[in-house]
């Protein structure tokens, strides 16, 4: 990826504006949308590094973003850095950190948001597939339930999975047989319980996170290294218990031996 310092044009000049921007200030929305993404410990650093910066021609406002491995991130802060010379290039650092600041202070998270996988453009404020799947997982206290058609070289999926078996949060994996899902699962406690689906004409394709009853994400990428990352995937995060839970007990009504839908494995 090459360098692009805040006086220079990039291909995400060219990258479709939302309506609502044309004839306004873009740094604003620029920074909510930012805020919206990045994880908390990133949005941290992020506001460490505004506020030692003198303006927006400091280079280690571009060291820092093109120092980010996600998908489309580096373009996005090299996109608000540049709104920021356009715009208001006397304002100092230290005031931007401060308005990241308060938007985390007083910002609530919407009750659905978009997630994608693949190149991410500023014209929706989405999460990575990557983040929000670790995040979700994190965020489970009782229980946990996932679904997928498809898994493989996942090993930060198994790692949050294993942690949250291990502070006692109930664990089930949903996983098609034919694609021996199951594999990538070998090592986790014995407590996992994993289900496959009965013989059938159909197979299990859906693609889900829940924890708990009021956090869920649902979409197209399964349960792979190349679908939270290099595919062009689409999903969304729900945070609102009264859709959560409905789905959550969907799930749960198709492991449950009456439903005769799903098999536990090795069981």
């Amino acid at each position: 990826m090459s360098e692009n310092f805040p006086g220079q044009r990039s291909s995400s000049d060219s990258l479709p504006v939302p309506r609502e921007w044309l004839g306004s200030p873009r740094l604003p929305h620029l920074l909510a949308a930012l805020h919206d993404r990045l994880p908390r410990e990133q949005a941290i650093a992020w506001e460490g590094v505004l506020e030692q910066a003198i303006g927006p021609e400091d280079p280690e406002l571009s060291r820092f973003a093109f120092a980010q491995p996600a998908a489309g991130l580096a373009e996005q802060l090299g996109t608000a850095i540049r709104a920021w010379a356009a715009e208001c290039p006397d304002l100092p650092g230290a005031a931007l950190s401060l308005a990241m600041k308060a938007i985390g202070e007083t910002a609530h998270p919407p009750l659905a948001q978009p997630v994608v996988s693949g190149p991410v453009s500023p014209s929706v404020p989405a999460r990575l597939t990557s983040g929000i799947a670790l995040e979700v997982i994190r965020s489970a206290s009782s229980s946990l339930l996932i679904s997928s058609f498809a898994a493989r070289d996942a090993e930060a999926i198994i790692a949050e999975i294993t942690d949250a078996a291990r502070r006692g949060v109930q664990v089930d994996l949903l996983l098609e047989e034919t694609t021996s899902a199951a594999r990538a699962f070998v090592a986790l406690p014995s407590d996992v319980r994993v289900w496959h689906r009965l013989s059938g004409s159909g197979v299990l394709h859906a693609k889900l996170i829940a924890a708990d009853r009021d956090t869920a994400v649902l979409g197209s990428a399964n349960l792979t290294d190349r679908a939270s990352t290099d595919n062009i995937e689409l999903g969304i995060i729900l945070r609102d218990p009264a859709v959560v839970g409905p789905l959550v007990d969907h799930f749960r009504w198709l492991i449950s031996p009456q439903a005769h839908i799903m098999r536990r494995s090795n069981a």
